[in-house]
């Protein structure tokens, strides 16, 4: 392959590779107004400790706003100066690694199978980092999870 050629073939693959990255951050399909509509005790959780039933009661109905330059709702949600960034992550690093920290403690725990029972797709399921307190995966596009204080919360898209 002559030089200008290969000169050419970088640079539009760099067009190409950006183009993607700036559609997939310019839909923002994330913005606006989110519901929390569940809570389930999440699969990480000590069983030897009971779990707190007032947070979920409290956030049940509540709404999160992603907006471009925060994040509204109810404590611990809001964020006022948010840094986005979409990252595909494997069923072992959901939850701050939560699932692959069970399979290290328990060889049979299948991190796949665990998110599978949580509603995600595998093996790439889109997470929002927000930079933020918590950070959100998306069962599809308008179902978000978060996890806070050993329960999975599912939001619904408004």
């Amino acid at each position: 392959m002559k030089f200008a050629q290969l000169v050419t073939l970088c640079g539009a693959v760099t067009v190409a590779v950006a183009a993607a990255g700036m559609a997939r951050g310019a839909s923002a399909a994330y913005l606006g107004r989110w519901t929390i509509v569940g809570a389930t005790k999440a699969p990480w959780a000590d069983p030897a400790h009971p779990l707190d039933p007032s947070e979920p009661a409290r956030l049940q109905g509540q709404h999160i706003v992603f907006k471009p330059t925060s994040i509204a709702g109810p404590p611990p949600f809001p964020c006022p100066r948010p840094h986005y960034q979409w990252v595909d992550f494997t069923p072992d690093l959901l939850f701050q690694g939560a699932f692959g920290e069970m399979q290290s403690k328990n060889k049979s725990a299948d991190p796949t199978k665990i998110a599978a029972s949580l509603g995600f797709p595998a093996p790439g399921i889109e997470t929002l980092e927000t930079g933020c307190e918590i950070d959100f995966h998306f069962a599809d596009g308008a179902t978000a999870k978060a996890g806070l204080n050993d329960y999975v919360y599912t939001l619904k898209k408004q």
